[in-house]
């Protein structure tokens, strides 16, 4: 099986940087079933890095993936090409020692930066996250910093870039949606009735930042992907002009 090319945005002989498109799950679910024509990151993995099938805690379900992104949400994924990489950057997901930063469009006016402390925890009998204590299962502790990049169409949106300080899964679609301000496009935690075209959230991975094990720095960028960049653009294009002062004869 031939799979279409992701592109890859930083390569050594340790680890990769792909940029995940969305639409793409990152692996195979380890119990139940998927659809027909369902895309996994792994698959291309083991297509184009076939001595990656031995690489990480689990090979034979997530060989050489280290961290995760939604299936619907696009950006940097950083994958380990050998078990002494994997073990490495493992640890520093796990010490909170890669920066990582998200592009998020959410509802609604948000000003300044802000932090959001609120533990995770799931609802029984679903795949929903929560911060609400009340009959949630597993709450673990969650932490996401957040500042505004620009304000859309008078406060309807706002555009904002966000650093998750741990790595729950769903972490800052639920921070977000937790404090009033979901990412427009989710389904799961978004708003019912969508006034935008977008097929899938708005949240792209957009960087990471982190120590490499020659004691070097590395930063690796992400562009938004067209869906998204078309969707701002068409926000700031609709906008009407700004008037800061007006003089009369």
């Amino acid at each position: 099986m031939t799979l279409e090319n992701i592109d890859i945005i930083y390569e050594n002989d340790d680890f990769l940087a792909i940029n995940k498109p969305a639409g793409w799950t990152v692996h195979r679910p380890k119990e139940g079933s998927f659809r027909e024509g369902d895309r996994f990151i792994t698959d291309w993995l083991l297509e184009k890095y076939p001595d990656i099938k031995n690489v990480g805690d689990d090979p034979g379900l997530r060989p050489g993936i280290v961290h995760r992104l939604d299936k619907d949400t696009s950006g940097i994924l950083i994958v380990a090409k050998n078990q002494l990489s994997f073990l490495y950057l493992k640890g520093l997901f796990q010490k909170g020692e890669i920066k990582k930063t998200y592009l998020a469009l959410v509802y609604g006016r948000m000003v300044g930066s802000g932090r959001i402390d609120k533990p995770i925890g799931i609802k029984p009998g679903t795949v929903k996250r929560s911060t609400s204590a009340k009959d949630m299962k597993m709450m673990k502790d969650a932490v996401t910093e957040y500042k505004v990049v620009k304000i859309l169409q008078g406060g309807k949106y706002t555009l904002l870039e966000v650093h998750p300080k741990t790595g729950k899964t769903h972490q800052i679609r639920v921070h977000l949606a937790s404090i009033g301000h979901p990412v427009v496009g989710d389904p799961l935690y978004g708003k019912k009735n969508e006034e935008t075209t977008l097929k899938r959230q708005f949240l792209h991975a957009s960087g990471v930042e982190f120590t490499m094990k020659d004691g070097s720095r590395i930063k690796i960028e992400a562009d938004l992907p067209y869906d998204l960049e078309e969707v701002l653009q068409s926000l700031m294009m609709s906008e009407e002009p700004r008037i800061d002062s007006v003089e009369y004869d």
